[in-house]
């Protein structure tokens, strides 16, 4: 599913504007970045759980060299879905 599909999908269901619907899920992911980027969780009960993950730095291998490089921390972001989530692709 595209972002396009999923915006005329709550627009359908919402009862809203493509436009208006377009804003609400720009806005809602606009949230979710802000706070990944504070180092805040994002829960939605029953869906799941945005979270920051923190990677160490290591040594890694060019693919195409077989040199070794160093490969600095980073911060990544991870998903862990939730059990109704989990539950409802089981069906």
């Amino acid at each position: 599913m595209t972002k396009a599909e999923l915006i005329e999908k709550i627009a359908v269901g919402a009862g809203l504007s493509k436009a208006d619907a377009a804003r609400s899920l720009d806005t809602t992911l606009d949230s979710i970045k802000g706070a990944l980027k504070k180092g805040q969780k994002v829960t939605l009960v029953g869906f799941g759980t945005f979270g920051v993950s923190k990677r160490k730095a290591r040594l890694g291998r060019n693919p195409r060299t077989g040199q070794e490089i160093k490969i600095p921390a980073a911060k990544t972001p991870k998903f862990t879905a939730g059990k109704a989530l989990k539950d409802a692709l089981k069906k």
